[in-house]
């Protein structure tokens, strides 16, 4: 286990990715994230949330390390998790867990690929991972296909929780797709970065394909009196 750990270390430092949840779980922005976890899970009374798409409006927000590290503290309470890389733009959950990238979700929407040929394990008990693949030339297309309507409801058989990394909403339209075959999206907004206008733009956009919005995680806030970096969630009603 430790050497796993080591492993994986290894390549978020690299990559420039935080795993805090696997890396050092004591972490009190670690635990900030197990509350998010409770958080979303009660705000699904009604309707048990199987897949969830995490976005932002802009690149560089934070919503992939966000994602991945929801999905371990996720595979952590005992739940079989998969995660999956809809980014076919700018795809990094392959670099963010060391993982090979020549065959994943691209491979399967074109059909060159088999569903048990794309999952793949990772160093996290309960964590498994679909990887982008090698971008194609049309993202959009693919995401938008059926196949990916047939994947989310193979997946949704074997596994307890479907989390999808996607694209910035405001970028490209692959967000509202997605938004429009899963049970949920949450928003990733950074403290600073993110502007009122772009936060408010995608929201809008998300409407528009009546996209169950069951919240917004602000991250990189600063606590003043302790200085570290951390999170806060907020249900959209």
């Amino acid at each position: 286990m430790f050497n796993k750990r080591k492993k994986l270390n290894d390549f978020s430092q690299k990559y420039g990715v935080n795993l805090i949840t696997y890396t050092d779980p004591r972490n009190s922005v670690a635990e900030q994230f197990r509350t998010i976890r409770t958080n979303i899970q009660f705000t699904a009374v009604d309707k048990k949330i199987k897949s969830i798409v995490f976005t932002s409006s802009a690149p560089s927000e934070g919503k992939s390390t966000v994602s991945n590290n929801f999905a371990i503290t996720c595979a952590d309470q005992g739940n079989k998790v998969i995660l999956l890389d809809t980014d076919l733009r700018r795809p990094t959950i392959h670099k963010t867990f060391g993982l090979k990238n020549n065959l994943g979700l691209s491979n399967y929407l074109s059909g060159n690929a088999k569903l048990n040929e794309i999952i793949q394990s990772s160093s996290i008990q309960n964590l498994y991972v679909v990887t982008s693949g090698p971008i194609p030339p049309n993202p959009a297309e693919l995401i938008g296909s059926d196949r990916l309507k047939h994947l989310l409801q193979e997946l949704g058989k074997e596994f307890d929780l479907l989390i999808l990394d996607s694209p910035p909403v405001n970028t490209v339209t692959d967000t509202q797709i997605l938004a429009t075959v899963t049970d949920g999206v949450v928003m990733v907004v950074p403290q600073g970065i993110a502007t009122k206008l772009d936060v408010r733009h995608a929201k809008e956009s998300l409407e528009l394909v009546h996209a169950n919005i069951i919240g917004a995680i602000m991250n990189r806030v600063t606590v003043q009196k302790t200085g570290y970096y951390g999170m806060n969630y907020g249900a959209y009603r």
